[in-house]
């Protein structure tokens, strides 16, 4: 009796484990399990005369080895790492060397409408002695204006990677993150960009979406640490407000340059985030109870996660007319991302339920289908998961890996 007991507990845990498993990994599915150690690049585009003058700020050497950066979160993982490490390895002058060099085939990634065609003038490579950091350039070009007075539009193929457009062309300044081979809206010269408050609002309401779902794996894992504390709407409720207010603060400051951290800097705040995932991931495995100590860690490690939210918002550098409410609807955004991760959780929690009342085991006298008992079984694995992956990411961005 006791030993048929043993086995039957032991194929309900083993059942449990696979069905959280199965449903964490279909979460996990959407991002690579990587650390984030690429960056968007920065064009700003102003009108001179009758050229069109455009200075881009990137890390060069990707583009003139040809790395394709398309969806790629690591340059070690890209089969070219080797010629950019070496690269890297060379004087600031021998990679302006290198740039000037590879310009016509660089220049012909990019999509420059109402100009052209693009002529480098001038490279200034930032002095980084660090090899182990990113060393960025600013390199400055121009085009002649095509003299119909027709709208500019600029982005480049999507191997050159994600781009903080920028332009003060016109009456009104614009800043868009384009990803995927995205051109930028029509640039009237007279004018700017035509794009009513609306139409602006809803587009940073996408980009704060897109900001959690699907490239920042590290807030899904915190939030899926949040929803798998427990089951009861008022603990999770709990938790996200004091996660919302937290990053909102942090969030806002960073972004309006109140709060200023230094790019060399920005690794110990992706650390302390990697940190904070496996940190909460093991507090619902040893004190599932919610107190004010739950509370306050929340509240810290939301102050840490609106800073990494602030990185590419502040690079958009928008003007104080349009600041507010791009703030406003970019954090709109972001909260229905982790509102779609809790509702996306919380389904498969059910289905996981469903499936397990469905094949119960042979003589089992009471059934596991009960969405309790599922709720723990996969938040315990699924916590276990998590803070596996956290540590591993703050050991990886803490330069041990």
């Amino acid at each position: 009796m006791g030993f048929t007991f043993v086995q039957q507990s032991l194929a309900r845990v083993a059942r449990w484990a696979t069905l959280s498993t199965l449903a964490l990994f279909t979460i996990l599915l959407a991002g690579p399990l990587s650390a984030h150690s690429t960056r968007e690049a920065i064009a700003d585009l102003t009108v001179d005369g009758d050229r069109l003058m455009v200075e881009i700020y990137a890390t060069w050497e990707p583009y003139v080895v040809g790395m394709d950066l398309d969806g790629l979160l690591d340059t070690n993982d890209s089969p070219l790492v080797a010629e950019y490490d070496d690269l890297r390895a060379k004087p600031d002058a021998a990679l302006a060397a290198e740039i000037q060099s590879n310009w016509d085939r660089i220049a012909a990634g990019f999509r420059l409408t109402g100009a052209g065609p693009l002529e480098l003038d001038r490279i200034e490579v930032d002095p980084e002695p660090d090899l182990t950091l990113p060393r960025d350039a600013r390199v400055y070009a121009s085009a002649p204006l095509n003299g119909d007075g027709s709208a500019i539009s600029f982005g480049w193929v999507p191997q050159y990677g994600p781009l903080i457009l920028r332009t003060t062309i016109g009456d009104e300044t614009y800043a868009a993150l384009l990803e995927g081979g995205e051109i930028s809206a029509p640039i009237e010269l007279a004018t700017g960009v035509e794009e009513t408050t609306g139409q602006m609002f809803v587009r940073f309401v996408i980009e704060g979406y897109e900001h959690i779902i699907p490239k920042g794996l590290d807030h899904i894992l915190f939030v899926l640490g949040l929803f798998f504390f427990a089951l009861r709407w008022r603990p999770i409720l709990a938790q996200v407000t004091v996660f919302t207010l937290a990053h909102t603060v942090t969030f806002g400051l960073a972004a309006s340059q109140v709060v200023k951290i230094p790019e060399d800097s920005m690794w110990l705040v992706e650390s302390l985030i990697a940190l904070s995932i496996c940190f909460v991931a093991v507090e619902n495995l040893l004190r599932p109870k919610l107190g004010w100590w739950r509370i306050l860690v929340v509240f810290v490690f939301g102050l840490l996660h609106g800073l990494g939210f602030a990185s590419v918002f502040g690079d958009l550098d928008l003007s104080p007319a349009f600041f507010l409410i791009s703030l406003v609807a970019f954090n709109i955004g972001v909260e229905v991302g982790q509102l779609a991760v809790i509702l996306a959780a919380f389904v498969l929690m059910v289905i996981a339920a469903f499936v397990a009342d469905r094949t119960n085991l042979p003589n089992e006298e009471t059934p596991a289908g009960s969405l309790v008992v599922t709720h723990r079984a996969v938040s315990n694995v699924g916590s276990i998961i998590i803070a596996l992956i956290g540590l591993y990411w703050f050991v990886e961005r803490i330069g041990l890996l």
